[in-house]
């Protein structure tokens, strides 16, 4: 067996961990990866344990703002890709940068246990491949197992006698056939599943508790993320800009019954979905309040309305879930773990979690510069530099999240959002000083 007491447990083969792995393997650390499932991918192969794909899925995001820069896609790609052409992305990825060898797959990893203060190693245990549960210690723990795959369920007053499921259950539209339906919740999976469920349902209800700001995925002909960002504008004279924007191409969502959004454009993250406003001017769906208490079959919403549902799907988000390590360990802070630039922990130098960042347009490039940057962190503090040094006492003495100033509104899925140029600046500014360290 191969000693591992100086090598890394790298935990989940997503989009990620793979992006993790190429930079560990570039900068020659030493590193044992481990995956649920059988294939690199995550979240995006419909096959894996927990994914919560559905067969209608497609990035919200187009193609070449998300991909990696040192590994585009390819050119006969859609604009925004189904998660059929992710899963071959993330396949081809881990291919092309020899990547499958490092990971032992259908691999469960039940806890991580630190065997004293940073720097003296880890207890990781697992399930291996044959069922057997095997344990080993490594030099430090790289926690990549994604933030869409534990469902956040919500409590409703009274009890629903039909059918009720997460969209972390929803596959295919033949789920909707001939049932009158409530989606409750209208996040982007939310508004993404009411449009499939208008072409089979009996009827399709939205409940909302809050309003959105909704952008189309094209604008003047080309994807929207990727007009405008050559200048940085002031966030008060963006809003204007963009909100005008918003008007000529999207029109007023209240005059289709959406609720007025109660914050700011950027204070949350928009609805790339203009197809629900389409359906909702068309009398498709019917969009509700939010929902006071349920009496059999029958929803009864906070305006006093009520009708009658045989499925209800909560597309409530997801919760983020590290289970195999303790909370405390994490530094926890309300819904998700306050670390800085949302990977480092504050007190250990031996525990990373990747991954758990989400802004407006920061793709996988955004996601592989965390990755080098802990990678670098970690020869820098093996080779005693100044800027490893630096950035370990930076991150121990006290910190706020890079949201550049937003305020965003309290959900469990903007407790990790970043803004994406603040962000960037700073993990770019640590690169910098961490590849021109000297000891």
């Amino acid at each position: 067996m191969t000693e591992t007491a100086g090598r890394y447990a790298l935990i989940g083969a997503g989009p990620m961990g793979l992006a993790m792995a190429k930079v560990l393997a570039e900068h020659g650390i030493a590193f044992d990866g481990f995956e649920l499932h059988s294939d690199v991918g995550g979240l995006w192969d419909i096959d894996a344990p927990r994914s919560t794909m559905y067969e209608t899925a497609h990035l919200i995001s187009s193609a070449r703002m998300t991909e990696f820069a040192d590994f585009p896609m390819r050119k006969d790609i859609a604009e925004y890709p189904s998660h059929r052409d992710m899963r071959s992305y993330f396949r081809d990825f881990a291919q092309h940068f020899d990547l499958y060898r490092h990971f032992s797959f259908n691999c469960e990893v039940l806890n991580c246990t630190p065997l004293g203060g940073s720097g003296e190693g880890w207890r990781v245990t697992w399930r291996d491949e044959s069922g057997a549960t095997r344990n080993a210690t490594y030099a430090g723990v790289m926690i990549a197992n994604g933030t869409l795959s534990t469902p956040n369920i919500p409590a409703f007053k009274g009890d629903f006698t039909g059918e009720m499921i997460h969209s972390a259950a929803y596959r295919h539209a033949s789920q909707f056939n001939g049932k009158r339906v409530l989606i409750v919740g209208a996040g982007n999976s939310g508004c993404d599943i009411a449009v499939d469920a208008i072409h089979h349902a009996a009827s399709c209800d939205l409940s909302m508790r809050r309003g959105y700001y909704f952008v189309p995925k094209y604008v003047f002909g080309k994807p929207a993320d990727t007009l405008g960002g050559a200048i940085r504008l002031p966030m008060p004279i963006k809003r204007v800009i963009d909100g005008t924007i918003l008007k000529w191409f999207v029109g007023n969502p209240q005059k289709y019954g959406f609720p007025t959004p109660d914050y700011r454009l950027y204070e949350s993250h928009p609805i790339v979905n203009s197809l629900v406003l389409y359906h909702a001017g068309h009398g498709d769906i019917r969009v509700r309040p939010d929902i006071d208490r349920f009496d059999g079959k029958t929803a009864i919403f906070t305006d006093g309305t009520r009708a009658e549902y045989d499925m209800v799907l909560t597309a409530t988000g997801y919760r983020l879930d590290y289970p195999f390590v303790a909370p405390e360990l994490l530094n926890w802070r309300g819904d998700a773990p306050h670390l800085y630039l949302n990977c480092l922990v504050p007190d250990r130098d031996d525990l990373f979690v990747l991954g758990m960042v989400e802004a407006s347009g920061l793709g996988w490039q955004g996601r592989h510069e965390q990755a080098e940057m802990v990678a670098r962190y970690i020869t820098g503090l093996r080779a005693d530099t100044a800027a490893a040094h630096d950035l370990q006492k930076t991150k121990a003495a006290g910190f706020e999240r890079a949201t550049g100033g937003m305020s965003y509104i309290k959900l469990p899925r903007m407790a990790y959002y970043v803004d994406k140029t603040t962000y960037r600046n700073a993990v770019g500014g640590w690169i910098a000083r961490l590849k021109g360290a000297r000891t």
